[in-house]
């Protein structure tokens, strides 16, 4: 895969940036900085606007407040280029030709429903400035039927009155890959109401589509709705071998030659095919809830009943890792040293929502284990959200003294690891991979004893040979 850098040039290269238009985007966390940064490199003159003074300030002196590989320095050359500022005042939105809506959607705190407040308080502060011909694209991850709702907010409330339009221009963002998927996205769409919204659409995306980016143009609803089907695909994918882990564990099967085999099948594929500790982040858990509870207003949630018991295999996962490190204590984890590699819910983010590493840490935690945690780039966001927990400042740090280690989040570092050289450090030799992203052969020979989910635990010389890697894309949100 390209790297950010050369993703950015490439673009550019093959297709020249048309004169730019002016662009606003409400709200600036993740998907919000990469969609203005990007944006901007496109050519077009962009301000980011976010009610987070802190956020603003960061994003101003070229400090992402995130981690994204490749996006701080574009972010820096954007800002010297005078194409793009951060603002907190919603006025600088005023006469753009389009203006992005970047807001988060989290869940409900007592539902599964989306939370839908933010959007509904940004468009609050956004109407008021919108006096020309304008349009108002949401990126946003929302309910079907959300977009009906929101232009008839925006034709009552925005002072050009119908002339301000709305459409919907979902974000598939992969977090690591966010820049790629900004600049070389496999498809874009665009929910529309006329062929006005669409030409505008086309004009800000012009060199990706010129670059050869296919373009599905359709109504509001089909948009609002494209993103809950991919999720919710993604998420019965990654499901459907963790359940086949499970029947793998009654039977002493080993799923990971059941998944290769599955992979050979054009139908099937090996993507999203590789079995674990399961999906977290902000994106899969609380959109397939959200699209099940808004299915069921629609009076239409048997449609989609089976995303329960996705998401309950996806749960499912973290108890029995957890069952797993408990087996290789002896059934008693009190007092047992516990290395946790891992915190944030995929490697190459810093994001630790709803992340499976750290929930498993919390429970190995709460049933008496001491457990140390490593993560390259999460530390700070585990350490404000779980104190209880202790950290490392390196990988060998965290290791030195351990009776188990548990890799939970598959990171470079952990995977490149030398297992005699880590076998070294540890008290004893036992390590459970979440992830199947260890050499087993190599930590068994290793003296290691190496336990994984779906897997038997086969002694040395009783292992058949290795299937052909399945390639390991169902780590976290696609998003």
């Amino acid at each position: 895969m390209k790297t950010p850098s050369t993703t950015a040039r490439s673009v550019l290269a093959a297709s020249p940036a048309p004169e730019g238009l002016s662009l606003s985007v409400i709200g600036t966390g993740y998907l919000g900085a990469t969609h203005a940064v990007c944006m901007a490199l496109l050519g077009h003159r962009v301000v980011g606007i976010d009610v987070d003074d802190d956020k603003i300030r960061s994003l101003a002196a070229g400090q992402l407040p995130f981690y994204e590989p490749g996006l701080g320095e574009l972010l820096r050359r954007m800002l010297d280029t005078g194409r793009l500022e951060f603002t907190t005042d919603f006025s600088a939105a005023r006469g753009a030709d389009i203006h992005f809506l970047c807001v988060g959607t989290p869940q409900r705190p007592d539902s599964p429903a989306a939370d839908l407040r933010y959007l509904h308080a940004a468009l609050a502060r956004l109407a008021p400035q919108l006096d020309t011909d304008c349009l108002v694209a949401g990126k946003s991850t929302v309910p079907i039927g959300t977009a009906e709702g929101l232009t008839a907010y925006l034709h009552r409330n925005a002072p050009a009155g119908t002339r301000a339009e709305l459409a919907w221009n979902p974000e598939f963002l992969r977090e690591g890959h966010a820049i790629e998927d900004t600049l070389r996205p496999d498809r874009l769409v665009f929910g529309v109401a006329s062929e006005h919204a669409h030409g505008l659409l086309a004009a800000c995306y012009a060199p990706l589509i010129a670059d050869g980016t296919p373009v599905v143009a359709t109504d509001l609803a089909t948009a609002e709705l494209v993103k809950a089907a991919a999720n919710s695909y993604l998420a019965t994918k990654i499901s459907y071998i963790n359940a086949m882990a499970e029947i793998c564990e009654a039977t002493g099967a080993d799923v990971n030659h059941l998944a290769t085999a599955l992979s050979y099948d054009d139908r099937i594929g090996g993507r999203f095919l590789k079995p674990g500790l399961g999906f977290g982040g902000g994106c899969l858990p609380k959109d397939i809830r959200s699209f099940t509870h808004r299915a069921k207003e629609l009076g239409v949630g048997q449609a989609v009943g089976f995303l329960q018991e996705v998401d309950a295999i996806n749960q499912r996962r973290r108890q029995r890792t957890v069952d797993l490190i408990t087996e290789m204590a002896c059934g008693d984890l009190s007092g047992v040293r516990v290395t946790v590699l891992g915190a944030a819910f995929k490697p190459d983010s810093d994001d630790i929502r709803d992340a499976p590493a750290l929930d498993v840490a919390r429970m190995l935690h709460q049933a008496g284990a001491k457990v140390t945690v490593y993560d390259p780039k999460a530390m700070d966001n585990a350490r404000r959200s779980y104190p209880e927990l202790t950290y490392a400042e390196t990988l060998e740090a965290a290791v030195t003294g351990a009776e188990i280690v548990a890799l939970l989040t598959e990171w470079d570092l952990f995977c490149r690891a030398d297992p005699a050289a880590l076998g070294a450090l540890v008290q004893l030799r036992n390590i459970v991979d979440g992830r199947h992203a260890l050499d087993a052969e190599a930590y068994r020979a290793a003296g290691w004893d190496y336990r994984a989910l779906g897997t038997p635990n086969r002694l040395p010389g009783q292992v058949p040979v290795a299937p052909v890697p399945v390639p390991a894309q169902n780590s976290g949100c696609h998003c």
